[in-house]
């Protein structure tokens, strides 16, 4: 099986797979999809049905016939409840023969390291006392909150692939988009994800 990553930014281009083997790895250890190289599109084109659509059937045929698509994105201030379901349908429509989920990140995909901030002290220069803040899922700019407690700030070409290959998946699951991508990972692999914590 194969899985098509369909990113917006430059830092999901090496975190996107790192973070879907590690999720496989959780929910179904038996299963090793063939993780494809991510395919790019700027967030201002992802958002146009066209674009998206092109980008669908390139990553369907790359994919082949029993393959998987899985696009990722910030929210930035759109609803995720509002962009998601609105992205899956057209996804769908372009290739309905294909199993497909669309997870929108609230606000950001750093703001799932913020809910599981814990697991992250120490990691990157980020301070032994590191605690998520209060509802890290409003944080407008989770790459600045990180950036600031990080004696270099924070780079998301190289800090967003490290973090994500040691940030706790379940405590990140109090992170309601995190929790849906947890859920579609499962469909996605054809198992059932555990309930959340």
């Amino acid at each position: 099986m194969k899985m098509g990553l369909i990113v917006e930014g430059h830092g999901e281009v090496t975190a996107g797979p790192i973070l879907v083997r590690r999720l496989t790895q959780w929910l179904a250890p038996e299963v090793h999809p063939e993780v494809l190289l991510p395919h790019r599109i700027p967030r201002g084109q992802l958002v146009k049905e066209d674009e998206l659509r092109r980008a669908i059937e390139l990553t369907a045929r790359k994919v082949g016939d029993d393959g998987r698509i899985l696009v990722l994105l910030d929210a930035d201030k759109d609803l995720p409840c509002v962009l998601g379901p609105r992205l899956l349908t057209w996804a769908r429509a372009q290739r309905s023969n294909r199993i497909i989920s669309v997870v929108v990140a609230q606000c950001e995909y750093e703001a799932w390291f913020l809910t599981a901030a814990k697991s992250l002290r120490g990691q990157r220069g980020l301070p032994a006392s590191l605690d998520a803040p209060p509802q890290p899922e409003r944080i407008r700019d989770a790459k600045g909150w990180l950036g600031s407690h990080m004696p270099s700030g924070y780079s998301e070409t190289i800090d967003q692939p490290a973090l994500t290959s040691v940030f706790d998946l379940e405590a990140a699951r109090r992170a309601d988009s995190f929790d849906k991508l947890v859920r579609d990972m499962g469909t996605l692999l054809g198992v059932t994800a555990p309930p959340r914590p």
